[in-house]
């Protein structure tokens, strides 16, 4: 199974409505008697200009960002393939920003 880390951009299956796209992943990784699972903040091109919504660009994909509001979360086996990793600044932003939404402190 593939083992996906805090930071790295993922290509995810996200279901027949959402179809498989970039995803940032936001959980640490899981222990083998866990759940393998990964939690992720999907990355968008249609973009509303919102506070929610943390602008990324990125060799090889469309400009985008990262949409808070859409945090959730999925079993590895969902994991396509890794596209890289975010910088550490971008990784702070997209924290703010799902703290801001789920109005955490």
């Amino acid at each position: 199974m593939p083992q996906a880390r805090r930071g790295e951009l993922w290509v995810i299956d996200l279901g027949v409505a959402q179809k498989p796209r970039p995803c940032l992943i936001l959980s640490i990784v899981y222990l083998d008697h866990e759940r393998a699972v990964v939690s992720y903040v999907p990355r968008t091109t249609a973009l509303r200009s919102n506070r929610f919504e943390v602008p990324h660009h990125a060799r090889g994909l469309e400009a985008g960002a990262f949409d808070a509001q859409g945090i959730g979360s999925v079993p590895v086996v969902k994991l396509e393939r890794p596209l890289g990793s975010v910088h550490a600044a971008i990784i702070q932003q997209v924290e703010a920003a799902v703290k801001l939404w789920l109005n955490l402190p």
